[in-house]
């Protein structure tokens, strides 16, 4: 396993790519549907060895305001005490604590409204290149799942027939291309 402490001399900072980056999710809604959504604001401060394809650390953040699931009143709802309470908790945080190259397994906190859990997410290095200005990118995918009540994500209505109107578990899909600083 390498972390972030054994950092490698030729590691390299990397800027986020905002315009082709995202940050999306998905749960179930009424045990029969799956609601998309995604954050439109996010940052990260991350570095990388290219040649070995090695993460050394990773540091991302994202405006929970910017929560975009395609309707305004259930974003609106997403926003207020019930889920987010983006008032007293704004950003979503990830500090990576380790990357083990052999499973593509990065590790790290997770902090949502003030609930900071271990996560584990597989990472897939989509490619470096050069652009046609000769700036190094390199673009990869992070995966991984969370159970919501872990992060104080609660709020749930009980069906007539039985069952909840909102999921437990959450899949996150990350895509990140990134340029070398």
């Amino acid at each position: 396993m390498k972390s972030f402490s054994q950092a490698n001399q030729s590691a390299k900072e990397y800027k986020l790519d905002t315009s082709h980056s995202s940050v999306e999710f998905s749960i179930k809604h009424m045990m029969i549907s799956t609601v998309k959504g995604n954050f439109r604001n996010f940052e990260s401060q991350i570095s990388f060895e290219s040649i070995s394809k090695i993460f050394n650390s990773l540091k991302a953040s994202v405006d929970a305001s910017s929560i975009d699931t395609g309707n305004d009143a259930r974003d609106n709802h997403l926003r207020s005490a019930d889920f987010f309470e983006v008032e007293t908790y704004p950003n979503i945080d990830f500090v990576m604590s380790s990357y083990d190259d052999s499973s593509k397994t990065m590790s790290g906190e997770l902090t949502i409204k003030g609930n900071k859990k271990p996560v584990e997410l597989k990472a897939t290095i989509n490619g470096v290149i050069k652009d046609p200005e000769g700036n190094e990118r390199v673009g990869f995918t992070l995966k991984g799942k969370i159970n919501r009540k872990d992060f104080g994500l609660t709020w749930n209505k009980a069906m007539e027939a039985g069952g909840l109107m909102v999921g437990d578990s959450v899949d996150m899909n990350i895509e990140i291309q990134m340029v070398a600083s």
